[in-house]
């Protein structure tokens, strides 16, 4: 096995190190905000019906992002090349294991979310193009309808795909410009709704009998909660939260362009997840401190609607017409818009160095390992557009993220996993950082991942079987690919 020093010499021969500290932050941040924090929120107050737990979803969610970042580290730095996740799994298990953990990958978790991310902007965008609502149907082709806001996804994830094939430089600074516009809107909406809310005392109201549970249907119906069904409904509302903190691992994919990247990376893992887990909770605080979480769907009003039946679950939108007026919906929508390009930018930039790593082990198409004059590896940058945008002419990929949510998370498992495995099969390797609270936060992440997945196994089997039976049919893929 070569040694960390001729890694280093290696990758500096391939990519330009040009990402800094800050620059692999954001690109953490960005990639991990998109729409979820504007809208899941709605589907987990009728899940829960109580702000206690509702905001304990949410910090129970940030508490095992930065666990997963603290983890993450020590492996970031034992193993700072492209490819990131992949190559740790590869190293701690076998090719196979991380051959199915890039496949997946590649099938859905990465080019889902791009295609699901990008449908979302076409959708916010619509509020100011009547034209690309998703109703217009321009073409039928059997079972794949052609709608101009499908195009219109399409036409963003080109764009994005043909700026970063320009070099890192190029998806460097749309990233942080794009990340900053969002933090920056998303801390005044804080700021100004709290402030706002708490004069008004919906917040206190909210609370004033913060864990008594219940979950309510879509017609009104309450059925209250308590012991296993409390916990039953607590793991399934965790589904959002974990799927609008997910892609924070993206960094580590670009592992080979980050300057000094033994300390960045572990660096930029903490302070990312930690910026955005700080967001989501203190968001729902805004939310619940202008908006009655319960609420009746036969309400016509955004009180009265409350977050559990904000229309079309856009409880950001609710919440910010309170402060804003009239002029929320188009705030807001230009604010998803803002948030949903920076974070495909991110994925985009990201997912095409996982690929390289892949194909430089003869596991993926051979063209994915060649970098273009502009230092990136533009091939696999295609390859992932190509297919991202037939996901969005499919209209499977919100299917293809629900059933993979799960596997993201074993995948996650398995990773943490594999860093007691390193420890013990090469206890004298260079670790220039060693993982925070080891082994107690490292095992606290996998026993309450672990549970996540038990109840996720339970409440939605169906999903949760669907994403493990992609991910296995990786392993006859795998095989195929060898024999070749």
């Amino acid at each position: 096995m070569a040694e960390p020093t001729d890694l280093l010499t290696e990758e500096k021969t391939e990519f330009k190190r040009s990402l800094s500290l800050l620059d692999s932050t954001l690109i953490v941040s960005g990639s991990m905000i998109g729409s979820g924090i504007f809208i899941v929120s709605a589907d987990m107050a009728r899940n829960l019906g109580s702000a206690g737990w509702l905001l304990a979803v949410w910090i129970l969610t940030g508490v095992l992002t930065v666990a997963a970042a603290l983890s993450y580290g020590e492996l970031a730095g034992m193993m700072p090349k492209a490819g990131g996740q992949y190559v740790y799994i590869q190293r701690a298990y076998n090719s196979l294991v991380g051959f199915v953990y890039g496949w997946t990958v590649f099938t859905v978790i990465q080019t889902g979310t791009i295609a699901a991310v990008a449908v979302a902007f076409a959708k916010y965008t619509a509020v100011f193009v009547p034209a690309l609502n998703p109703e217009n149907i321009l073409l039928t082709l059997g079972p794949v309808k052609v709608s101009s806001a499908s195009l219109f996804a399409i036409a963003s994830i080109v764009l994005l795909t043909w700026l970063n094939s320009r070099g890192v430089q190029a998806g460097k600074v749309i990233q942080n410009l794009f990340t900053s516009a969002k933090l920056i809107a998303l801390f005044g909406l804080i700021i100004v709704g709290i402030g706002l809310g708490i004069s008004s005392g919906v917040l206190s109201v909210n609370f004033r009998d913060a864990w008594s549970a219940s979950t309510t249907s879509m017609d009104g119906a309450v059925l209250p909660l308590v012991g296993a069904g409390l916990l039953l409904a607590f793991g399934n509302s965790m589904v959002g939260s974990l799927f609008s903190a997910d892609a924070w691992n993206n960094v580590t994919f670009i592992a080979g362009e980050i300057k000094d990247q033994r300390r960045n990376i572990p660096l930029a893992l903490f302070f990312g997840t930690l910026l955005v887990t700080t967001i989501y909770v203190l968001a729902n605080i805004a939310y619940m401190a202008l908006l009655p979480l319960k609420g009746s769907p036969a309400a016509t009003d955004v009180l009265g609607r409350g977050m559990q039946f904000a229309e079309y679950d856009r409880v950001a939108t609710a919440a910010s017409s309170l402060i804003f007026g009239d002029v929320a919906v188009g705030f807001m929508a230009l604010l998803i818009m803002v948030s949903t390009f920076g974070c495909n930018n991110g994925l985009i930039l990201a997912g095409a160095r996982l690929y390289y790593a892949m194909a430089k082990d003869g596991l993926f198409l051979k063209q994915a390992a060649e970098l273009n004059e502009n230092a990136v590896p533009g091939k696999g940058l295609w390859l992932q557009c190509i297919w991202a945008s037939l996901l969005c002419l499919s209209g499977t990929y919100g299917d293809l993220l629900t059933y993979c949510t799960f596997t993201s998370v074993v995948f996650y498992i398995v990773t943490i996993a594999g860093l007691f495995r390193l420890r013990r099969t090469e206890p004298d390797a260079h670790r220039p950082y060693k993982a925070f609270g080891y082994p107690l936060v490292p095992a606290f992440y996998i026993i309450a991942s672990l549970g996540v997945c038990i109840i996720l196994l339970i409440t939605q089997t169906r999903n949760a079987g669907l994403g493990l039976l992609i991910a296995g049919l990786g392993v006859p893929v795998y095989l195929l690919t060898k024999r070749r």
